[in-house]
């Protein structure tokens, strides 16, 4: 595997320059899994298909899905792009490298997995701050609008939000300077984890059900179906920020009753 991984990384960096990669290359890498990864959920909605697994049983219409995408595409482009265009000088100067050889897994992992901590930490309290009354009415509203949310609604947001929030995703990497490969690795789970946490879906086998401390989608739509100022869970992946700051109560109270209901109903 790490032969053919050094094969294709070779012609990458052969045929195209580091900005070229970094820039276009991690905006087409973010695109492909962000709409690959989100539109089933869309699918899933309209054809009743995984009904059973469905946190709401009420979905968007047709008419605010389609607004979604659109708008989406249209940040994407003139929010997203600019910004990486922008910004690689600042991740060059920051220690970010194409070169060979591709670095250890050992790395690779270590610093994937700071960055999941630092990136939940700083948008735990980003995101709990978005609630305030006036950001939240000025901002984080626009996020809101979907109160049952599917993959795509989890970069759905006010272009504010998008430089805001998007400050926890890149903070990690802006540290370490990583190496290149390990920057699309990080976007790459990024993304897979909050149009994870955004689908609206709880199946079995949903990375929730077996990575302790993961939140998922379960406790991310308890966040988008209760009034903002009650919400609580805040953090972005795991579950032990809202657990430690007390933001999680009301959710752990629904599920207690949920598991109550369900007992009795076996009964």
């Amino acid at each position: 595997m790490a032969p053919l991984l050094e094969s294709v990384w070779q012609y990458l960096i052969t045929h195209f320059s580091e900005f070229q990669l970094a820039t276009i290359g991690t905006f087409l890498i973010h695109e492909s899994v962000f709409f690959l990864s989100g539109l089933p959920s869309i699918y899933f909605d309209r054809s009743g298909l995984f009904s059973e697994y469905k946190i709401q049983k009420k979905s968007n219409t047709a008419e605010a899905q389609e607004k979604c995408i659109v708008r989406l595409i249209l940040y994407h482009v003139c929010v997203n792009l600019p910004v990486m265009l922008v910004s690689y000088p600042i991740f060059r100067w920051m220690g970010l490298r194409s070169s060979q050889p591709l670095p250890h897994w050992s790395v690779v992992l270590s610093q994937i997995i700071f960055y999941f901590i630092l990136e939940d930490f700083v948008f735990y309290w980003g995101h709990r701050l978005l609630h305030t009354k006036w950001l939240y009415k000025h901002v984080h509203s626009v996020h809101h609008e979907y109160a049952t949310p599917f993959g795509l609604t989890s970069e759905y947001a006010h272009p504010a939000e998008i430089l805001f929030l998007g400050f926890a995703t890149v903070v990690g990497p802006a540290l370490t300077g990583p190496h290149l490969f390990t920057l699309w690795l990080w976007v790459i789970l990024r993304v897979l984890e909050t149009v994870d946490a955004h689908s609206g879906y709880d199946f079995p086998w949903s990375p929730s059900n077996f990575l302790p401390l993961y939140g998922g989608a379960h406790f991310h739509d308890y966040h988008h179906r209760v009034l903002y100022t009650k919400s609580g869970n805040y953090s972005s992946t795991f579950v032990y920020m809202d657990w430690l700051f007390g933001t999680d109560k009301g959710y752990r109270k629904l599920k207690a009753l949920e598991e109550e209901e369900g007992s009795s109903k076996k009964l």
